[in-house]
């Protein structure tokens, strides 16, 4: 071979070379490219179909102080037009084949026969309807039994369990001047309660507010005593709020939350009592006050909650806020 041919050779090899290690590191580019590619679209896929599969395991509607009356509107409250506004919330939970509705008290404002229009509309609601009672609710009344019998309570206070779920209905109204305490052992805790209230200045001490007997406490405290063996899951509900809206909690309501405030199984705290609406946290307990229906002459007020694994949804509709809770966020207690 001549010089010229071997310079040639020489030249070339490194030349070939290197053209063939860019094709290789270009086709190996490619095949990187399509495997992250194929990942990206089959992780959006599998996120695509779980937010399509993710399914509540349970779902109930809530309203909040109707406080229906055949009577004038006065100020922001529109007392006749919750008739029509509980007929739109009726069809709407029927619509969503929804198992059961929560009524945080107050469906009434002050007769106690304005109460038999309201039944008949939630009549044509096509699942049951828990109540716990608001102090509205006990106006005119002349007996406790017979208020709640008409609103299928199966006790003053109660709870039952849907899946894993244990659903606690309080009843803030036990110990109230409203609700035929006098001369009854009730009486003399109220007066308990008044002077606790006194003594700490708080704002809570209204003729509007009630609060929990020391039985009621004693028999929530052993209910979620055993739910939290059981691994149960709670919600508790009750209309007097206690926290986020001052002047407007329970008369003991920090008797109340020395009691719930340890059980890790207690999620949150749903209330009504104040129309406005709220939400805060009672030490790390989620506290939701739903806004009432009663409020405003047209716009409506009454939501659908979602339960999940790891978080609580309300979807609300009119006035109820919208809101969600991440169960994982609250702190250990």
């Amino acid at each position: 071979m001549n010089t010229f041919a071997t310079d040639l050779v020489i030249i070339t090899m490194p030349v070939t070379g290197i053209l063939r290690n860019r094709a290789n590191k270009t086709k190996y580019m490619k095949k990187i490219s399509l495997y992250l590619y194929n990942g990206l679209v089959l992780l959006l896929t599998a996120n695509l179909l779980y937010a399509q599969t993710e399914k509540p395991v349970i779902r109930f509607g809530l309203i909040a102080d109707p406080q229906y009356a055949d009577a004038d509107s006065r100020g922001t409250r529109f007392y006749r037009n919750s008739l029509k506004k509980l007929e739109d919330c009726v069809i709407t939970f029927n619509q969503e084949k929804l198992p059961f509705m929560i009524n945080l008290g107050d469906i009434t404002d002050r007769n106690p026969a304005d109460l038999d229009p309201v039944l008949q509309v939630l009549k044509q609601l096509r699942s049951p309807v828990y109540t716990t009672p608001g102090n509205h609710d006990y106006t005119g009344v002349a007996s406790n039994e017979t208020l709640y019998k008409k609103l299928k309570m199966p006790a003053p206070y109660y709870s039952f369990k849907k899946g894993n779920w244990r659903f606690i209905m309080l009843n803030t109204n036990e110990i109230a001047s409203y609700s035929n305490v006098a001369g009854t052992w009730k009486e003399q805790e109220l007066n308990v309660m008044l002077k606790n209230i006194n003594e700490r200045h708080g704002k809570n001490a209204q003729e509007y507010n009630g609060g929990i007997s020391s039985r009621q406490l004693q028999w929530l405290k052993a209910l979620l005593q055993r739910s939290e063996r059981k691994g149960e899951n709670v919600l508790i509900f009750s209309h007097h709020p206690f926290g986020c809206a001052t002047g407007l909690t329970a008369l003991n309501d920090k008797e109340v939350i020395a009691v719930i405030a340890p059980f890790k199984c207690v999620r949150a705290l749903i209330a009504g009592h104040h129309h406005a609406g709220a939400f805060c946290e009672i030490g790390t307990l989620p506290c939701i006050v739903a806004e009432g229906m009663v409020e405003t002459p047209d716009q409506n007020s009454y939501g659908i909650v979602e339960l999940y694994p790891d978080k609580l949804m309300l979807k609300g509709y009119g006035r109820m806020t919208t809101r969600t809770i991440s169960f994982k966020t609250i702190k250990n207690r």
